[in-house]
């Protein structure tokens, strides 16, 4: 997967100047686009729409040095009018394009080239599992994303929660894991910024076809899963391996994301304060270079 996102740096910098260039890497890359913009976000911090942006800017600045005029440089950098240009150059630089020549200087951002770095011995626990189709079946609600500490719109979801939906899940409960789940989904940002929304469900696994009403449904396809169990300070143990699993193991394992949904549960260890073991699961398939 090191082999792919390098291929796709390679892309941005030769359609950089392309009005097109998230196009242009879309069809040539050797990784679906979704799983490239999330493991991007999570290894650099930046979404690649951000990335490709400042580079194209980079570029601006290199040509604005040599003389050419601002109006060139503003349509060449795929901006349709001088105005936008000037302001997006502004605010990447902290300088007018029309200053980048008479003082000479002008910010530079240099392509990103990814490596291996080995921290440590510590190797990520995972297995792979095969599941037929299956239902999710719970309690759902569109929350705010956010990446770190306890999410209190879900705490407030699992609040609103009544007895008639417990004994339902209690009910239609009959699928592996065998345990209360905290599913999310539809991002507003496909999980790729701590901004917007998602869908989060708590709920549990079924194979029964007669579903009551009363509670919300997903159902999944067959899939195979890597699940990540995690044990230490919870949330924080949890959150990270969830981080860890977008910057290490995606990168090094030839697996690509199934869908952008995972699940996960936790339990809480009764003897010792703030501590859990968790599993996170995560719908995957093999990689295939084009």
């Amino acid at each position: 997967m090191l082999k792919q996102l390098n291929h796709c740096m390679q892309l941005i910098e030769q359609y950089l100047d392309s009005p097109d260039t998230m196009e242009q890497i879309a069809q040539q890359s050797q990784w679906p686009m979704l799983d490239i913009k999330q493991v991007f976000f999570y290894l650099t911090g930046m979404s690649l729409v951000e990335y490709i942006k400042n580079r194209k800017l980079s570029l601006a600045t290199q040509k604005l040095l040599t003389g050419k005029s601002v109006t060139e440089t503003a349509f060449e950098s795929g901006y349709q009018s001088v105005d936008g240009f000037t302001r997006a150059y502004k605010k990447f630089s902290g300088m007018l394009p029309s200053e980048v020549y008479q003082k000479q200087r002008g910010r530079r951002f240099e392509p990103i080239q990814f490596k291996i770095t080995v921290h440590g011995g510590n190797q990520m626990e995972y297995q792979l599992i095969e599941k037929p189709a299956f239902t999710f079946a719970g309690v759902s609600k569109r929350v705010k994303m956010q990446f770190e500490g306890v999410n209190q719109e879900i705490v407030a979801l699992a609040q609103s929660i009544t007895e008639t939906q417990r004994n339902l899940m209690h009910q239609l409960k009959n699928g592996e894991p065998n345990d209360i789940l905290n599913i999310s989904y539809q991002a507003d940002r496909q999980f790729l910024a701590e901004e917007g929304q998602l869908t989060h469900m708590i709920g549990v696994i079924t194979q029964e076809r007669n579903l009551p009403e009363g509670l919300d449904y997903l159902e999944m396809p067959a899939s195979t899963w890597a699940v990540f169990p995690n044990e230490g300070p919870f949330p924080e143990t949890l959150q990270q391996t969830m981080a860890n699993i977008y910057t290490d193991w995606l990168v090094n394992h030839d697996y690509q994301l199934a869908d952008s949904l995972s699940f996960s549960f936790t339990k809480m260890d009764p003897e010792k304060s703030g501590f859990a073991y968790s599993e996170i699961w995560i719908p995957v398939k093999k990689s295939i270079a084009k």
